[in-house]
């Protein structure tokens, strides 16, 4: 730049550069700004985000009643393939009942209390797992 008393064609001597000024503010306990879309946003939208972690809480939820039902199978299932296969479990007796009754009658249902309340604390757990990093994001 050139100056009015400079003539003309020849460049101002150089000037100091402006004096360093501090901006403060007293607002130290002013809320950042977030930038960040809440998950729970996408997930009701229902876009793509929200579909991934829709699906690996569906896949969670039925890796866990697949385990259920397997144990389910295998135990119910395997009960007339021990009664059939073990001769000697058909006739044996407890006290004056025979074995297959009180093993149908009596067994079966506190081991399925077992495995419902396994199931419910499990799947309440993967919930809250899910919950967790919903709020975490």
């Amino acid at each position: 730049m050139t100056s009015a008393t400079d003539p003309p064609g020849e460049p101002s001597p150089p000037s100091s550069p402006p004096a360093r000024v501090r901006v403060t503010s007293t607002r130290r306990d002013a809320p950042t700004r977030r930038d960040l879309r809440p998950l729970t946003r996408d997930i009701d939208e229902q876009s793509t985000l929200g579909e991934v972690y829709m699906s690996g809480l569906m896949s969670a939820q039925l890796r866990l009643a697949l385990r259920v039902l397997a144990f389910g199978a295998v135990g119910l299932g395997g009960l007339p393939l021990l009664f059939l296969l073990v001769p000697a479990t058909r006739t044996m007796e407890v006290g004056r009942f025979p074995l297959p009754w009180i093993v149908l009658a009596v067994v079966v249902y506190p081991v399925a209390l077992i495995v419902a309340r396994f199931y419910v604390r499990a799947s309440e757990r993967i919930e809250a797992e899910f919950s967790s990093v919903v709020r975490r994001r």
